[in-house]
């Protein structure tokens, strides 16, 4: 078996990631919010420095793809500009924040992001891994549970706030003037107790809790889909990829909240126009469908994935999801799914009811056999 790097990291702006197809910059929005003007400079910041594709990942960000390192400084510069920058490399990494697209401004998601963010910016904020994030999820009932944070803010089932360490099912009662102060409170027990663990859910399934955990959280299933909201239109897009001329329509269209689902929310919006691109049918078979970026773009990847999912999605059953990966890693998806795709030396592999990593059912299938397996 190939043994794959895991970088441990995710990549920033400020330290971006070296891909297949050039540097992966990773735009982290403050609040999880981009006004008009921003996601439309980073349009042209992407035509202009990178291979024209965007995508939005998993923790709410956008990814700037194809950027070469002679023009690393220019798009920094220009992101700059439009205040999307970290003051250092260390304050970038540690706001790893992702914020529920559904907030209001009478309630407290935008003052806590805010304050969140000061306070893991500054001089004596806790040293983290890498990968650890926070979660602000306050408006109304929460909507992140599934999507992947450490240290998560959200309403019980009384609409009160609690402080929540991931993996557990009740949390802290905490008031907007102090829950700043406990968060960073939680990160620093957390960095005490961990040891060689790097994400708190890890821990916690040790045995290993934080104190004062009484408040029963409020356990919801929320499933995303395109559609309108109170907040604005949420569109899909395949792969959680999009051309720069997509981001830029989009942008002319209202500011932009972004989201871990491969789904924008154009704020504001009651309908959107076709444009290329998006996706606003629910039903949309590319909805259930998830592809790391694969070869020739990932170095580590042993096949081509995009193309592949096209060619399989017609033939996913209603409401079946898959994941398509192009190494054993399984970066894109790494949770367990239905039905699994891996590509391999000899062809690919398919999984049911694993990730990407596990031991296959089938092995050395082409992208005809695989038709006839899922």
């Amino acid at each position: 078996m190939i043994a794959h790097e895991v970088k441990g990291w995710c990549p920033g702006a400020l330290r971006p990631m070296m891909s297949g197809d050039g540097l992966v910059v990773r735009v982290r929005p403050f609040g999880g919010r981009l006004r008009r003007a921003q996601a439309d400079g980073i349009a042209s910041l992407a035509a202009a420095h990178g291979n024209g594709l965007v995508d939005v990942s998993s923790r709410g960000n956008l990814q700037i793809r194809g950027v070469s390192p002679e023009n690393h400084a220019a798009l920094i510069e220009g992101l700059r500009l439009m205040g999307l920058i970290d003051p250092t490399p260390e304050a970038e990494s540690r706001r790893n924040i992702l914020v529920t697209p559904f907030w209001v401004s009478s309630d407290e998601t935008e003052v806590l992001a805010m304050m969140l963010t000061e306070a893991l910016a500054a001089a004596d904020a806790p040293e983290l891994p890498g990968k650890f994030g926070f979660a602000v999820d306050t408006a109304g009932a929460p909507v992140l549970q599934d999507a992947s944070a450490d240290i998560r803010f959200e309403n019980d089932a009384n609409g009160q706030l609690i402080l929540v360490a991931d993996g557990m099912t009740s949390g802290k009662r905490v008031t907007v003037a102090n829950a700043i102060a406990e968060a960073v409170t939680l990160a620093r027990w957390f960095g005490a107790n961990a040891g060689d663990v790097t994400r708190m859910k890890k821990l916690v399934a040790k045995g290993v809790e934080p104190d004062g955990a009484t408040e029963p959280r409020n356990m919801v299933r929320f499933a995303p889909a395109p559609g309108y909201t109170s907040s604005g239109a949420l569109v899909g897009l395949a792969f959680g990829q999009m051309r720069v001329e997509t981001l830029s329509s989009l942008a002319k269209h209202g500011a932009l909240r972004l989201t871990p689902w491969r789904l924008v929310l154009v704020e504001n919006k009651s309908k959107i126009p076709d444009l290329d691109g998006i996706i606003t049918d629910p039903t949309d078979p590319f909805l259930r469908i998830t592809a790391c970026t694969g070869a020739p773009s990932c170095p580590q990847a042993m096949g081509e994935t995009r193309t592949l999912s096209k060619i399989l999605a017609p033939h996913l059953r209603a409401k079946q999801t898959l994941h398509v990966s192009g190494c054993t890693k399984g970066c894109a998806n790494p949770r367990t799914v239905p039905l699994t795709v891996t590509a391999q030396a000899d062809g690919y592999a398919l999984i049911r009811d694993g990730n990407a990593g596990d031991i296959p059912e089938y092995s050395g299938l082409s992208s005809d056999d695989l038709k006839d397996y899922l």
